[in-house]
């Protein structure tokens, strides 16, 4: 008996130790995996969503490509009390063309909050093209309550944009970091 009880606890002890080794390089491999991932996205160009596009003296040494013409729309989408909207909803920019369009957010809550805005492209094809070189998606904004900013994006669309691309539209969906978590619904004492 005390043979077998010897031969549990030495089989307790050895799988609790490879439980901890286990348990130890997953926690190192969660780690790993955010360099890894930035070092993929960089290498392969993809979700770069917040990072400037060009430097303005990079914009500026484009040449202006007037012989064409491209409809720029602007779309703002927002989640919870956050009200968000261009200034204006469409542009025409001539490929090369330094621009600024500007975008209204305002916090209707009664608190302040954290927020940051995401952009996305279409068509697709458009996102390498379409040169971001200041945005208020670059960083998180800080809305105090009922506040109300007006901010700047200055872009330029690449002359290289494929000439049968004739419309792009730049879409913001600007959301709360960290939103407080809402307390359940309390029951009433008869249920």
């Amino acid at each position: 008996m005390s043979t077998q009880a010897g031969n549990d606890r030495a089989f307790n002890r050895s799988m609790l130790i490879k439980l901890v080794v286990v348990a130890l390089l997953m926690f190192g491999f969660g780690f790993a995996l955010v360099p890894m991932y930035r070092a993929i996205c960089q290498v392969t160009g993809i979700n770069n969503l917040v990072q400037r596009d060009a430097t303005g003296r990079e914009a500026r040494n484009t040449q202006v490509d007037m012989t064409r013409t491209i409809s720029v729309e602007f779309d703002a989408n927002a989640r919870g009390l956050l009200g968000f909207k261009p200034e204006q909803t469409s542009l025409d920019v001539h490929p090369g063309e330094v621009m600024t369009v500007m975008y209204d957010i305002s916090n209707n809550e009664g608190r302040t909050i954290d927020a940051q805005a995401i952009p996305s492209y279409a068509p697709k094809q458009a996102t390498e093209y379409f040169r971001k070189i200041e945005c208020f998606c670059f960083t998180q904004q800080v809305l105090k309550a009922n506040e109300t900013k007006r901010m700047p994006v200055v872009f330029v669309i690449d002359p290289k944009l494929p000439k049968d691309v004739k419309t792009i539209t730049l879409s913001y969906t600007f959301f709360e970091l960290n939103k407080p978590a809402v307390p359940p619904p309390k029951q009433s004492a008869g249920a």
